[in-house]
């Protein structure tokens, strides 16, 4: 799949394993920018010691409003060997990380498999996050079944037109929502243990943009139609102007109260009752 990059819903074609860099912008080598305990996910991914997060350079889409535009789209990062990879996650484990959480790392999950193979042998036994934008393909997420334990994606558009605004992919949510469906298939709702900690499962992110571009609404009603209310929700306000955004309305400025509100009054509304929701200023 990566001697003609198929991996990720650009299938640019590419030929990463002969060094070409792909729509994503690495060649088939692990890149990434960090690797840290994080204490600021989501309680049942941070718990009490933290999340082990790989945070992968490069990135399958082209978000205008990034906050991360270095990482995902500069190209800040180091180019690591398989071995390593595996062994940066076995030093999370070492510290007491509850997860190992990719973030970003749809481009790099080749990589990923890799690595565990040759780190499962020395004791490697975290449940892996695969924390992603929600633009998959169904096909290699059925590759990754029995591998993923607790998926964190997003639900980012309900329109196909702030899709490509946005994050230049008009076909954001024809992938986006059978990538779901099949998250759930795989590994249903949320499972936590006796200390609140997830293990198994899945939380979908929804950030909420000005003006509505996010669509909050039509995606949390799709939500609740096909999980019901078992389904987690992480309804994010953390919206600010970065990147491109800065000069593009209605992107230059952060939510509204008022707009937070009424997201949070339509997950009320529809009985979702699983998930959090972060304070307004």
């Amino acid at each position: 799949m990566l001697s003609c990059c198929r991996l990720c819903p650009r299938q640019c074609g590419v030929d990463r394993t002969g060094g070409e860099v792909g729509a994503c912008g690495v060649d088939a080598r692990p890149k990434i920018a960090a690797v840290n305990i994080h204490p600021w996910e989501e309680p049942p991914i941070s718990g009490t010691s933290g999340s082990g997060t790989v945070f992968f350079s490069g990135c399958t889409l082209n978000c205008l409003f990034c906050q991360n535009y270095p990482v995902s789209q500069m190209g800040v990062g180091r180019y690591v060997t398989v071995e390593d990879l595996g062994h940066e996650m076995l030093a999370l484990q070492k510290k007491g990380a509850h997860n190992i959480n990719l973030v970003t790392g749809t481009h790099q999950m080749a990589a990923v498999v890799a690595a565990l193979i040759a780190v499962i042998p020395d004791g490697f036994r975290l449940p892996l996050v695969h924390n992603t934008s929600g633009y998959e393909r169904v096909e290699v997420l059925r590759l990754l079944e029995g591998i993923v334990d607790i998926y964190l994606p997003d639900i980012k558009y309900a329109d196909p037109e702030a899709a490509e605004r946005c994050s230049r992919r008009s076909d954001y949510v024809e992938f986006n929502r059978p990538a779901l469906l099949e998250m759930w298939r795989q590994v249903g709702p949320l499972k936590v243990d006796t200390a609140g900690i997830a293990y198994r499962g899945m939380l979908i992110r929804h950030l909420v943009l000005p003006e509505d571009l996010s669509g909050t609404s039509e995606n949390l009603a799709f939500l609740a139609r096909e999980f019901g209310p078992e389904v987690w929700i992480s309804l994010m306000h953390q919206y600010f102007p970065a990147h491109e955004a800065i000069r593009r309305r209605p992107l230059d400025r952060k939510l509204t109260k008022q707009e937070y509100r009424k997201a949070f009054r339509t997950v009320c509304d529809l009985g979702l009752e699983n998930g959090f929701i972060q304070a307004s200023d």
